[in-house]
């Protein structure tokens, strides 16, 4: 071998500095590739990205509602009654002074199959004076739900869905007895609960096949939160006074949706 020349371990004889010329090139291609991905996630950065927004609004009510009636029954049972101190009345239409409507369940409609309930917290339905509580409350398919009882008397929790593959139960639950659990794998609105011990007693659940659901306040506000940019159809539906549906757009910022129901 002549000086100036190295042996290649493929058998071939290249001179030094074609060799380092060959290198040069190299690390100029290999800077060239490097340079194209930072041109590339530079561009990615400065794209728009599509963000979730809420659904937010206020339901009022328009007119007077019905009178609430007295729960004589509950008055006269030995012991729910001594727990007040008056007759307690029923709470069908939960209304400010300026109208604003509670225990509205305002869903998106024809969302399906985004069900989270079977990693979403447990929701609690609670006995106490005799009465469920909340009365009206939602959950996704797949979600749990905890019932307790927080009275000194047995109650027994009824559940009678209507829609099939959701199952109905009834069980007996002792003063200071062990939670109680629900799942519904279907999607119903104002699934029933009652009470057969004591008959006035009702909950309504509504079970949502996504997260996307909430009830209104005392003060008629509601927030869907995190909706993915969309078209969507939104349903406010009271268990007295019926539903209502807009049609809603989701971009990059929330989006108001308010509902006025009347009194027919």
């Amino acid at each position: 071998m002549r000086a100036g020349e190295i042996f290649h371990p493929g058998l071939l004889r290249i001179r030094a500095d074609d060799r380092i010329q060959a290198l040069f090139e190299f690390w100029n291609m290999k800077n060239l590739k490097l340079s194209a991905v930072f041109l590339w996630l530079a561009a990615l950065a400065v794209m728009p990205v599509a963000q979730a927004a809420d659904i937010v609004g206020v339901i009022t009510l328009k007119g007077t509602p019905p009178a609430e009636k007295e729960i004589t029954p509950l008055k006269e049972d030995a012991n729910c009654g001594a727990m007040y101190p008056t007759t307690p009345t029923t709470h069908f239409y939960v209304v400010g002074a300026k109208g604003e409507l509670a225990d509205v369940v305002v869903s998106l409609k024809g969302v399906a199959g985004k069900s989270t309930g079977a990693s979403a917290p447990p929701v609690v339905l609670d006995q106490k004076g005799c009465l469920y509580s909340p009365q009206i409350l939602a959950i996704q398919t797949g979600q749990k739900l905890v019932v307790k009882n927080s009275d000194s008397c047995v109650h027994n929790v009824h559940a009678t869905p209507t829609v099939p593959g959701n199952p109905e139960s009834n069980q007996v639950q002792m003063s200071g007895g062990a939670d109680l659990e629900y799942t519904f794998p279907q999607p119903e609105m104002f699934l029933r609960f009652k009470c057969d011990v004591h008959p006035w007693m009702f909950a309504w659940v509504s079970v949502m096949d996504s997260p996307y659901f909430c009830i209104s306040d005392k003060d008629g506000k509601f927030v869907i939160k995190n909706v993915p940019p969309g078209k969507y159809t939104v349903s406010a539906a009271h268990r007295k006074l019926g539903a209502q549906t807009q049609d809603v757009e989701v971009k990059d910022a929330d989006v108001t949706a308010n509902f006025t129901f009347e009194v027919k």
